[in-house]
């Protein structure tokens, strides 16, 4: 393999590596799971009070159980159908 050709192949698998880093599924999927997690817990912890404001609904756990499920729906999705590394034809078109 010559040197340019190892270069290129060094820098296609690094650009796959950060395509799969920045994947925008893993920043969602992340960042609702970890707020699910905290607003489940604000909802768990809920005294009269709180309920009494909504209602008699608490709303921080139903809340937080949804964002923690689409959280998860993210993170399962990126796992079963992860980002395909750019091939050489889609780099030299932009």
């Amino acid at each position: 393999m010559t040197e340019p050709q190892r270069e290129a192949s060094e820098s296609e698998e690094k650009s796959a590596t950060a395509a799969r880093l920045f994947d925008i599924r893993r920043i969602i999927g992340g960042l609702f799971t970890l707020y699910g997690v905290m607003v489940t817990l604000a909802g768990v912890t809920a005294d009269d009070a709180d309920l009494r404001k909504a209602v008699g609904v608490n709303i921080n756990l139903w809340t937080g159980l949804g964002m923690l499920a689409l959280g998860l729906f993210f993170l399962v999705w990126l796992k079963l159908r992860p980002a395909a590394p750019p091939t050489p034809a889609d780099r030299s078109a932009s």
